[in-house]
């Protein structure tokens, strides 16, 4: 079995697809990992992750590189904190918010965090997804090294975790405000109305056509008005073809559907 083929069947019998990530990169990370399990060909392979799920995690988990940490680059969080945030809740006093590919949790628990602090008491939904069902278990307990918390403040540290065992545990308080589930960006279904959807260097490990189809699947999941909070080395270059406009460096607003009116349909009173 050749590499294209391996994807081809994974794609097919597993529903998982390889084809939308940059091959080069792609074919690195598996051969590293077959390298290290002493595995020697694609075929091989193939028959041990379709029929062992544990092994077949495993490799979801090699693959989605699951690198992230609690207001992982601040800038961003600041202009998420004091500029985006504002303007949202003076549109809407309860947000819906979608963290996709959201890792262990750092992400979307920092979210939960900040509006905590800016509307407390308020019930703000928080969906948070990921590929990899062993990183949505660790993101479900809210269990972290000391490393994933540097970018924290001393108050929010103190008041959000307690340290237990040489590793920060995570308050119920905010525990209890994300919601997670797996979801697949290049396969599942997308919701609709999002006030804000966080999808953080994820896409850079995509084809350009994969990009274009996960972008345009935001933008509609957006409602008009609404934004995407993307990772500092992500850029849409086409943003206004999807019906977004750049706001911020990481940040896109969907742009709201222009009125049309009766001369715009080229109709007579």
């Amino acid at each position: 079995m050749e590499f294209e083929d391996f994807k081809n069947r994974v794609a097919k019998d597993l529903k998982l697809d390889l084809n939308s990530y940059k091959d080069s990169q792609l074919r690195r990370r598996i051969n590293a990992l077959m390298a290290r399990r002493k595995i020697k060909s694609y075929e091989a392979y193939f028959q041990i992750i379709s029929r062992d799920r544990q092994a077949f995690n495993d490799f979801v988990d090699y693959l989605t590189i699951n690198v992230t940490e609690f207001f992982r680059d601040v800038k961003a969080f600041h202009y998420l904190e004091h500029h985006v945030f504002p303007e949202l809740l003076a549109v809407k006093p309860l947000l819906k918010i979608w963290s996709a590919a959201c890792s262990n949790g750092a992400e979307p628990y920092s979210v939960a965090i900040i509006l905590n602090e800016l509307t407390p008491g308020r019930g703000h939904w928080i969906e948070a997804t990921d590929l990899d069902s062993n990183v949505l278990q660790i993101a479900e307990r809210g269990e972290y090294p000391a490393e994933l918390l540097r970018n924290l403040s001393p108050a929010r540290r103190e008041r959000y975790f307690r340290a237990e065992n040489g590793r920060y545990v995570l308050c119920s308080e905010i525990k209890k405000r994300v919601k997670f589930r797996r979801h697949d960006l290049l396969a599942d279904p997308y919701g609709q109305g999002y006030d804000l959807i966080i999808c953080r260097n994820v896409q850079i490990y995509f084809t350009k056509e994969a990009q274009w189809r996960v972008n345009s699947r935001f933008s509609q999941a957006l409602r008009p008005g609404g934004v995407l909070f993307l990772g500092a080395s992500e850029t849409i270059f086409n943003a206004t073809e999807l019906g977004l406009e750049r706001i911020a460096n990481s940040f896109y607003r969907r742009v709201p559907a222009p009125v049309r009116t009766k001369a715009s349909r080229g109709e007579v009173g």
